[in-house]
């Protein structure tokens, strides 16, 4: 068997991977367990994600990703070579070609380090792209004609804010701020309010049951565990969806502001196109109860979440690769053109 097109959404928190022919093979968190004496790596993904919070003090849970770039280049590496022996993609007679998505401002030295990743993990040819682009088109929308589209990517790590027009970005925003954000928000405001302290996987499980960023949207309550930093013992309490609301006002105005900024920079012809079309939410962060309301009321346009919101890049890749014999092998550019 020959190697196959593979694209890949390597997320701050999940790991996404397309094949060609065969679709979106693998979804695990972007997370590797290592032993710290020696380095060796443990366990990668689901098993690692299970694993964080839990660990003796010679074991360490990471995440090698951090707002959507590499912060460690080795456990990187192992972390895709993992994902790509397990879903068997290599061959004796040839490597795979990989699709790879990074954020919009990221630097020549950031994108270097994400194609080295791909290529020591056994890739061929490694083509870079801008995640709001990919994930756009994973969404269903037609961005090669001559009329507005724009997107917010919400993932783990960054939020991308793109209009684009023509195949490509016409203004776009990156900031640090998006899923894991909200998670450290609601760490930090029931260890400030309740003298509680709770793991990530608690704050997430906050995040997903009970939080909203518009106001009066949900009425919900969860009891949670932790630790009591006056006693050092158990302690549960009982959390409103009013108080994370309150908790996530910050991090989700910048998210607000970001938006605000890119429609501000676009030219009046494909503004008058949103209007008609729309914003489209991707990513993880596009399920955060009330955030579709929150930008609709804030900007004044219709705001829709995206049908599977987490796997519209990896979506977006694969209709990518299957036109990927079209475009130059020595210069990756993705034209109109590419899709006819």
């Amino acid at each position: 068997m020959f190697g196959r097109d593979i694209g890949i959404d390597l997320g701050t928190a999940n790991v996404l991977i397309y094949v060609k022919g065969s679709g979106i093979v693998l979804n695990e968190p972007s997370v590797v367990a290592v032993e710290t004496t020696t380095n060796r790596v443990l366990a990668v993904g689901e098993e690692a994600f299970r694993m964080v919070g839990r660990t003796p003090g010679n074991i360490v849970a990471l995440r090698p990703m951090k707002d959507g770039v590499i912060a460690n280049f080795e456990m990187t590496e192992s972390m895709l070579k993992h994902f790509l022996s397990k879903i068997n993609v290599k061959s004796l007679f040839s490597k795979p070609r990989i699709l790879i998505c990074c954020p919009t401002n990221i630097t020549s030295v950031e994108q270097k380090a994400i194609r080295e990743a791909a290529e020591k993990s056994g890739g061929k040819n490694v083509y870079l792209e801008e995640e709001p682009k990919v994930a756009a088109i994973g969404a269903g929308m037609d961005i090669f004609q001559p009329s507005g589209n724009m997107v917010v990517d919400i993932g783990g790590g960054t939020t991308d804010v793109a209009v684009l027009s023509m195949g490509d970005i016409v203004t776009a925003s990156s900031i640090k701020v998006a899923g894991d954000r909200f998670d450290s928000d609601i760490l930090a405001y029931i260890k400030k309010k309740y003298k509680l302290l709770i793991g990530e996987r608690t704050a997430e499980n906050i995040k997903v049951q009970v939080a909203t960023v518009f106001p009066g949207a949900r009425q919900e309550e969860i009891d949670i565990r932790g630790r009591d930093m006056v006693s050092g013992l158990p302690r549960t309490i009982t959390v409103h969806s009013k108080e994370i609301e309150e908790a996530l006002m910050e991090s989700v105005s910048y998210i607000v502001h970001a938006s605000k900024q890119v429609l501000e920079q676009t030219p009046p012809e494909l503004s008058a196109d949103i209007i008609d079309r729309g914003v489209i939410l991707t990513g993880g962060g596009a399920l955060l109860h009330g955030i579709d309301q929150l930008l609709a009321e804030e900007l004044k346009v219709p705001v829709l979440v995206a049908d599977e919101p987490m796997h519209c890049v990896a979506k977006g890749t694969g209709i990518i690769l299957e036109n990927l014999d079209r475009m130059s092998s020595k210069k990756y550019v993705f034209k109109r053109t590419s899709l006819r």
